[in-house]
This record gives C-alpha cells, structure tokens and sequence, in this order.
C-alpha cells in the first residue's frame, strides 16, 4: 500500500519508523530483533536508508595503493522485502544519486516493482567521505529532481531504452525530504522552499522533514509551504537524543540546532543515562504537541535506540 494512501485512508496520526541496514556482516536477525519491539505499535510504514559505495585505498604488498570500492550497509532493497514479508508492513526504500548511473537506478526500480515494494523516498544522497561536496556518479543524477523525473517517467511508462513497446507502468507513491531550518548547501530558505515546490510540481506525493526538536520550526516550515502552494502532507521527523556527546554532533553532521533548553538540561547530566531520560521526555512532548496538531504521522528515525522511540510511542498511545 502507498503511503499516500495510508494518510488518505485514516483518520488519526499513524506511526513509521526508519531504520539502517545492519553493517556488512551482521545477519539480518540483528534487524529484527530491533523491529520486535516496534511493531505493537502497528506502524503504517517503515523506512530503510541507502548508503552509497566508497572508495578507499589498500596498501598492497608492493607498497602502491589499490583503490576498492566498498559498501558498508548493503542490502536495502532485499530489507525491505524481508520486513513486508516477516511483518506484514510496507516498506519505504530510500532512493539516492551517489554511485547509480541512470541505468542502474532504472534497475533498482524494476527489482523494487517486482518485489511488489511501491514506495521510494528520492533523495540526493551525501557526498561521499572523500568528496568536499556532492558530485554525481558517471552518468548519473546531480539532483534529487532528477531522480524523481525519472521514476515519474517510469510510472508512465517510459523507459530508457525508448524503444519498448507495450511497457509496464509501474506505481511508486514518491516522497522528498525537507528542511525545517534549511538545507545546509541552500543560500537561504526562500530559496530551499523553491526548490521543494519544484520536486512537489514535478510529482512528489508526500514531504518527511530532517530531524528537528524545535517544533516551532515545523509548524513555520509548514507554513511556509503552504503559502507557496505545497499542499501534499507534510510528515515531521523526529529522534531521541541519548549522549552528551550528541550536543555537538547533532548540529555538526545534520546542520541543525539544539534548543537552549534542552541542550542546557544535557548539560547539567552526569551520564548518558540521566541524557536519555532528557532525550525521552523531550521526544514524548514533541510527539503530543504534534499529535495534537493532527500531523499524518510521526515519523521516528530509531538508529540502534528502539527502546526509546518505543516507550514514548506507548505513552503516546
């Protein structure tokens, strides 16, 4: 089922969760046992980020340096095959432009069509660890924009190879990300927000935020869109806090701020205990203010912490 469709077809605010690939060499057990604990909560989706290949250099024998290309979350799209067959879920694939060329992104859809999987989240993607900004693979998409034209096109029909007759229509229901404080490379908001209305125009069907812990900024994200003439939903993402550590990570690798009141309360704790119960409390008021407001879903990213996001989803419910 779409996810357009299952924000359609209720009345109240559904659950989802994101989750990683387990790293190469873990089994997929370790991926369930994380999900166990979530799925009381009878989520309408779940998403499964995708990480790009790097390149990183070996030293041979001889002293000279090989160049190999590695992956270390590999295995998105037979994950979210697991989960829907294992659990019964929808899944939600993430889609980037780092490391697929055009015809391998075509590929990737097909594979997800036949697995019966009919969502996907376009996104840019990260530049790579030894790239100072993003630079497309060979062939491939600078722009999420792109990538969704592409499978916009792919829904109608049309195919790289121009030439097919009679070509299966696929359906992919096509989330984008946004921004409430902005995108680190956008020169300002106004211009983000642009950016956005021309993914909504050219077919995204739905919008899930970055992280935030300021829902002031949500609700003038919305807003904002809204007055630009986004009408699609508009899902809130949101993430525990759990380490002292995060006060200065959070802001550093996702570009975006800590409120002074929270970051004060992290301050003041002795351990990474006394930090998660901050984190949890902070997510629980979150998560009923947004309730309250009738967001579609609440959206968490659970990164290795379901029992977090579990205990503030029970009390929320």
């Amino acid at each position: 089922m779409k996810v357009i469709d299952h924000i359609n077809h209720s009345e109240k605010t559904l659950i989802s969760f994101e989750i990683l690939p387990p790293l190469k060499g873990k089994g997929i057990q370790s991926l369930y046992q994380h999900l166990d604990p979530l799925m009381e909560f009878k989520p309408a989706f779940i998403n499964v980020t995708y990480h790009r290949s790097e390149h990183i250099f070996k030293k041979r024998v001889d002293g000279s340096f090989e160049k190999v290309v590695v992956r270390k979350r590999p295995g998105t799209e037979s994950i979210c095959a697991a989960i829907m067959n294992k659990y019964n879920v929808d899944t939600v694939p993430h889609l980037i432009c780092g490391g697929f060329n055009i015809n391998e992104t075509e590929d990737a859809l097909i594979n997800l069509n036949y697995l019966g999987i009919d969502n996907v989240l376009v996104l840019r993607g990260d530049a790579a660890k030894n790239e100072s900004s993003f630079e497309a693979e060979p062939g491939g998409h600078q722009y999420a924009i792109d990538l969704l034209k592409q499978v916009k096109n792919l829904n109608s029909g049309i195919y790289l190879e121009g030439e097919l007759k009679n070509s299966m229509q696929t359906k992919f229901c096509i989330g984008v990300a946004g921004y409430p404080e902005k995108h680190f490379e956008a020169p300002n908001m106004e211009s983000d927000l642009k950016h956005l209305k021309e993914k909504v125009d050219a077919g995204a069907d739905y919008i899930v935020t970055q992280m935030f812990f300021d829902n002031s900024k949500y609700f003038s994200f919305v807003n904002a869109c809204r007055e630009i003439g986004i009408t699609v939903p508009i899902i809130p993402g949101l993430k525990p806090v759990y380490t002292k550590k995060q006060i200065n990570i959070l802001p550093k690798t996702f570009h975006i701020d800590l409120p002074t009141e929270l970051s004060n309360e992290m301050q003041q704790c002795e351990t990474d205990s006394e930090v998660e119960k901050v984190g949890t409390e902070w997510l629980l008021h979150q998560s009923k203010e947004l309730k309250k407001a009738g967001v579609p879903v609440l959206h968490y990213y659970t990164l290795g912490r379901p029992h977090i996001v579990a205990d503030v989803v029970r009390k929320l419910m």
